[in-house]
């Protein structure tokens, strides 16, 4: 793994911190390695701008603060104006469909959709999209063990919501591996009407 830098962003309220939450949890807590994570909101709670990053090493951290990220997951379109300019050079993009609206992107940039607030929908609850995105990104990246993730998922939530939340893990993680896989070829900006169209 070595080290990996993680933002994910988009507004108040959609469960960003929590979703960075689980991440760190599963890469320092429920498998060997290190994390970081810091967060930053703003001036009102819920429905405001909102971002949280994650570090994720082998080795201990230096410095906790993401400078490049290597892994952009975005939930809101004002989020994917303002931080897709920071993704590394072939970095990876997930977003959440209904969304977000991808457009000048820049090449090189691997580039995956969700239809996340569908997915969390037909569970029964909305807000539940954050767990489904996360669950993307374990199918996605391959970047942690599943098991990890689903770990944290239960330790981060009530009990009353445990379960859901699991099922929305499992869906998000069900959605990448049948239409991505972990580390797939590169999706270039054209060909992202046809994976959004699946499913």
């Amino acid at each position: 793994m070595s080290q990996t830098e993680i933002r994910i962003a988009g507004f108040g309220g959609q469960g960003v911190i929590l979703s960075a939450m689980v991440i760190g949890k599963a890469g320092c807590i429920f498998q060997p390695g290190y994390a970081t994570m810091t967060q930053n909101f703003g001036p009102e709670a819920r429905g405001s701008a909102c971002s949280a990053q994650v570090i994720l090493s082998d080795q201990p951290i230096l410095y906790p603060y993401v400078t490049q990220p290597d892994i952009l997951m975005v939930m809101s379109q004002a989020a994917y104006t303002r931080f897709t300019p920071e993704l590394k050079p072939g970095g990876l993009l997930l977003v959440a469909q209904a969304l977000v609206r991808i457009s000048d992107l820049r090449a090189g940039i691997r580039a995956y959709s969700i239809p996340a607030t569908r997915l969390a929908e037909e569970l029964g609850k909305r807000l539940v999209l954050n767990i489904v995105m996360v669950g993307f990104f374990a199918a996605v990246t391959g970047l942690l063990d599943p098991e990890s993730l689903r770990n944290a998922v239960a330790d981060s939530v009530p009990p009353a919501s445990m379960e859901l939340n699991l099922r929305a893990f499992q869906k998000g993680f069900d959605y990448g591996l049948a239409r991505v896989g972990p580390l797939a070829e590169p999706v270039e900006p054209e060909q992202m009407i046809a994976i959004e169209g699946l499913g």
